[in-house]
Order: structure tokens, then sequence, then C-alpha cells
């Protein structure tokens, strides 16, 4: 007997719409964050505190006009939802901020790649160290698949190429991701998850907080010769690909499975790295498309195990 289908097929397009929009967006964040490092002297923390602050005003704008939606949910423990809203706030703070960095140190196509292929990497070990979850031999091969990408993209190219700074920003970045995924999946394991829109909107605030004293040394205003080019790119950043897109991939997220979400953000690195070679004079080695391919495989293998949790190879 063939089982009743989970979720309804215009669900589903809709849902892989949002994804791929999300996906598409921030594959131009590491772009438009280049373009204003080439046109200021703002840094990696001034840039993260204004799209934090930015977009969390944005979303919390939105939330005044937007119809409300009743649902019913279970009181939840005050600490566990500072822990939630602090500990996502946090992680996303190093996420962005070292993302950031990354591109500045290493360029876009690496800084995004390494980032985007390490992350669930990290989120699949730290799910089975601290959440018990399992991850089967499937699993195991993608991961190695991807330390392999990532040890060819790294020492295969000459030196200069590819920047160790950069690429360990990178690494801090995609580890910044994986700890407030994990953070959301524990409390939504104890039911005390909260609302997409809420948790979003709170870990900006709290980000935005985390960072505002770096920044503050780094220097908020950034000196430039075309400050109206740099408000734009900036306004871009936040509104597009954050206030906008991050709502749109949680309700993409919601309406398809783990592994086709997954699959469908590849678009994010790739689009990031065709932006950096056509548009920013950046070079692919032979090195780094080995590298990347095999970091983007190993990805789509791990959400295919991660889709089959009962799978017993």
């Amino acid at each position: 007997m063939t089982p009743a289908p989970v979720t309804a097929p215009r669900s589903v397009r809709r849902g892989l719409a949002c994804l791929a929009f999300a996906a598409i967006t921030w594959g131009t964040t590491g772009a438009a964050v280049e373009i204003v490092y080439r046109s200021s002297d703002f840094g990696p923390t001034a840039l993260s505190f204004w799209r934090f602050l930015t977009g969390a005003a944005l979303l919390l704008a939105a939330s005044v006009v937007r119809p409300a939606r009743k649902l019913a949910r279970t009181p939840q423990p005050i600490g566990r939802r500072v822990l939630l809203f602090a500990g996502t706030g946090v992680g996303l703070a190093v996420f962005q901020t070292a993302y950031f960095a990354s591109v500045r140190d290493t360029g876009l196509a690496v800084g995004t790649i390494v980032t985007l292929g390490a992350a669930p990497v990290f989120t699949a070990g730290g799910g089975r160290v601290f959440l018990g979850e399992r991850v089967g031999h499937g699993g195991l091969l993608a991961i190695c698949g991807a330390l392999t990408g990532l040890a060819i993209l790294v020492l295969g190219n000459q030196q200069g190429v590819v920047h160790p700074v950069g690429v360990a920003m990178a690494l801090l970045s995609a580890a910044g991701y994986a700890a407030s995924n994990l953070l959301g999946r524990w409390t939504g394991r104890h039911g005390t998850g909260e609302d997409p829109y809420t948790l979003t909107m709170g870990s900006f605030a709290v980000g935005a907080a985390v960072v505002l004293p770096l920044a503050w040394g780094e220097g908020l205003l950034p000196h430039t010769a075309d400050p109206g080019h740099v408000v734009l790119l900036m306004l871009y950043v936040a509104t597009v690909t954050t206030a906008l897109a991050y709502p749109l991939y949680f309700a993409g997220a919601g309406a398809v499975r783990a592994a086709t979400a997954s699959v469908v953000m590849l678009i994010e690195p790739v689009g990031a790295a065709v932006l950096a070679v056509l548009f920013l004079g950046e070079r692919l080695t032979a090195a780094t498309v080995i590298g990347t391919a095999l970091m983007l495989a190993a990805i789509a293998g791990l959400a295919v195990a991660e889709s089959r949790p009962n799978a017993t190879d």
C-alpha cells in the first residue's frame, strides 16, 4: 500500500520556491560585502552589527502590520527560552561575522564554499555527540568526502590562492551556524521550540548586542568616497538577504524534508562562486574546483543519509 503524502504538492512547490529564493539571495550576500570592502574601510563586525540591527528592526516593523496567527503553544520555561534566544543569537553572530571576515581574507568563492561545506558536517557531528543522533555509514562517508574536498581545496592550491586565516574564519563561521542549528534542534526536541519568525527577530537583536562592542572599536561608520553606494549595498544585505530571505527559508524548510532543503540550498555556494568569477575577478584553480565538487557532493550525500534515519547501512 502506498502511504498518503504528508505534504500537499502545492505546499511543497511553494516551499521549494521559498528555499530557492533564499539560496539565490544568500549567494549574493558575500558579493555585496566584498564590494563594500573594496569601496570602504568597513570591517566584518561592523557589517554584522548593521545587518543584525536593521534586520531585527525590519522584522519588528513587519510583525506589527502582518496578520496575527493564533497558534496553540505549550508554555515554555523562561530559562530555556533565554538559552534558546541567547545561544542562537551568539551562534549567528559568530556565523555572520566570521563569514564576512573569511570573505575579506580569502575571497568570496573559497570563503563561501568552505563555510557552507563545513556547516552540515559540523552539524551532523555535533548531532551525534550532543544529541545522540545516528549518522550511519552513509553519513560517515559523506563527512569523509567533505573533509577530503576541504583538504584538496586548501592544500592543493599554491600559496596565496587560498589564505589559511580566511579558511580558519570560514570554519569558525560554520561552527557558529552548527551551534545555533543544534540548539534549535535540542529545544524543539524538548518541546520548547519557538516560532521561527520570533526566534529570528530575537536572535538578530541578541546578535547585534553581542557584536556591538567589537563593532564600536572597529568603527561603526565607514570612511568611503562613495557613501551612497555603500549604504545601498548594506540596505540590500539587511532587507533582501536578511529580513526577507530568513523568514522565507524557515517557511520553506517547514514545508519540505530536511534532505530536500539541504540539496536546494546548494544553490548558495554555487551562485557565490559564479559571481566571484564573473564579476569580482576571482579565479578558480583546478584544486578549488575539485575540492568544491567533492564538498558539494558530500553535502548532497549527507542529506540523503539523514533522510533515512532508520536505515541500517
